[in-house]
């Protein structure tokens, strides 16, 4: 039963990922990775708030499913070597350091924010 409630999280996961940074190209173009940006940042966060969440079946859908899929550090290591290899040195470094400390930060306002509910 628990793979079932990882798939179903993952199957909703993905298509949001896909989505979102498909939307970010067309709205941001595609210097930077927006897309990835967000997902890893909303995930992050959504993270942060079910670190109170006491149900198995709960995070096993939501963190293991939903967050594993929507968020994606493969691709994020992939698209800041990309910026690096093509001669966007500062992109690379911007991206990198942003992404970590927006990671960082949502995940630690999710965490203050469950804390309050």
């Amino acid at each position: 039963m628990n793979w079932l409630l990882v798939m179903a999280g993952a199957a909703v996961g993905a298509p949001l990922r896909y989505l979102t940074d498909r939307a970010a190209k067309a709205r941001f173009g595609l210097r930077l990775p927006w897309g990835t940006f967000a997902v890893n940042v909303v995930g992050s966060f959504v993270l942060g708030l079910l670190t109170g969440v006491s149900s198995e079946r709960l995070h096993l859908l939501l963190a293991t499913g939903l967050c594993g899929a929507l968020t994606t550090y493969s691709t994020f290591s992939y698209e800041t070597l990309k910026l690096y290899e093509g001669g966007e040195k500062g992109y690379a470094v911007l991206n990198a350091a942003g992404s970590l400390a927006a990671g960082l930060g949502a995940v630690w306002l999710g965490v203050r924010t469950a804390g309050l509910l």
